[in-house]
């Protein structure tokens, strides 16, 4: 008999997530993190955006499981009391080259199941928002803001209802198949291998390194991690905006676009550079290229009013110059491993997707096997 049925390394929002999906079968669960607490890294330094599911190519996982995972989100919060709004957001053509460009973007949609998207003359979008600059605009009124540190909170509180365990301070090293299953091997203060019938990598920007550590994983398999830093700006005062707005898409991403977090407080990017590993240092020289872009939607943004707050880092398998990856959940069908499941390149909509992405792996690795049951009961959910 195993120590647990699955252990998943990684406690950001999709690690947790998938911890609560898996404690509710009534199977026995650990979460190895490597840091002090849960959700310190991409988890928690984001824009806290709950996307509609608008920009993502047809068919694939991201589109998916951010469509289905929005609404779920949204019901998640209303019942546990985590805070979020759906305040809607604008996607403006700040030039006239521009506007056609929105309606391919309202057809991917439609293409995705978002069929909500209005599209609005500049005018229109000016009577919404006063301080606004565009030639034309597409209202996504889905689109919304979550307490990303509230939810994770919430998602640990019901896997440990339901009899999952946490440890902090402890990186999972190494893992290897065994004959119950995965020996997984952890350091950290009092290193110890455990066994389960399920090995789950969730561990974000370190998954592909982990999973080149696993045992019997072909290497062909293990993407090359990249590494994208983007740094988030605070707006000294309040901005006259009631919704997020966005530029249109270029093609390094989403562009700068100013975010409201749940207090009403205006927070702007990120901006994007290709970085090293995890480098969360701020620099108050990519200001300038800050105000530039928000007052091409925003004009009368003050002068000087912006600040460097927080870094994050995305945990790409792409690099510079190349299409953003699917969503990578890659089991025994590709990599031969009974009982393993590795995550990569788990970036935005990762947030938003998480209760669906969690579902989407619980219903993959059952369909490998039932592993057995380890004995441990479920605490229940009132």
């Amino acid at each position: 008999m195993t120590d647990y049925d699955c252990i998943i390394a990684g406690a950001g929002v999709v690690g947790l997530a998938i911890a609560r999906a898996v404690a509710a079968t009534g199977r026995s669960v650990l979460i190895a993190e490597a840091a002090d607490a849960y959700g310190t890294a991409t988890s928690a330094r984001n824009s806290e955006v709950i996307h509609a599911g608008i920009y993502y190519p047809a068919g694939s996982l991201k589109a998916r499981l951010c469509v289905e995972g929005k609404t779920r989100l949204y019901a998640y919060c209303a019942e546990r009391n985590v805070p979020a709004r759906q305040v809607g957001k604008l996607i403006v053509a700040t030039a006239p080259d521009q506007v056609a460009r929105l309606a391919g973007i309202q057809a991917q949609a439609r293409v995705n199941g978002v069929d909500d998207l209005v599209y609005l003359e500049g005018t229109e979008a000016r009577t919404l928002e006063p301080a606004l600059a565009c030639e034309a605009a597409l209202l996504s009124p889905a689109t919304g803001i979550v307490d990303s540190h509230a939810l994770m909170q919430s998602l640990l509180a019901d896997a440990q209802a339901y009899g999952a365990d946490l440890v902090v301070r402890t990186p999972v090293l190494a893992a290897e198949p065994s004959d119950e299953g995965w020996a997984v091997a952890m350091g950290g203060d009092e290193p110890i291998t455990l066994s389960a019938s399920w090995f789950i990598n969730a561990a974000g920007l370190h998954a592909p390194a982990l999973a080149a550590r696993i045992t019997g994983m072909p290497p062909q398999d293990v993407p090359q991690a990249f590494f994208c830093k983007g740094t988030y700006a605070a707006l000294a005062g309040r901005a006259p905006f009631s919704r997020l707005i966005y530029p249109v898409p270029e093609a390094a991403g989403l562009g700068v676009h100013l975010t409201l977090d749940l207090a009403g407080q205006a927070r702007f990017g990120p901006d994007t550079e290709w970085v090293s590993g995890e480098e969360y240092g701020l620099d108050a020289a990519r200001l300038a290229g800050f105000e530039a872009a928000v007052r091409a939607y925003w004009p009368g943004l003050p002068t000087d009013a912006l600040t460097p707050t927080y870094a994050g880092v995305r945990p790409k398998i792409t690099g510079p110059g190349v299409p953003a990856a699917d969503f990578v959940l890659q089991g025994p069908q590709v990599h031969g491993l009974t009982g393993l499941m590795n995550l990569f390149g788990i970036e935005s909509p990762g947030l938003t997707s998480c209760l669906a992405i969690a579902d989407e792996v619980l219903s993959r690795l059952e369909m490998t096997g039932e592993p057995p049951m380890s004995g441990i009961q479920s605490a229940g959910l009132a």
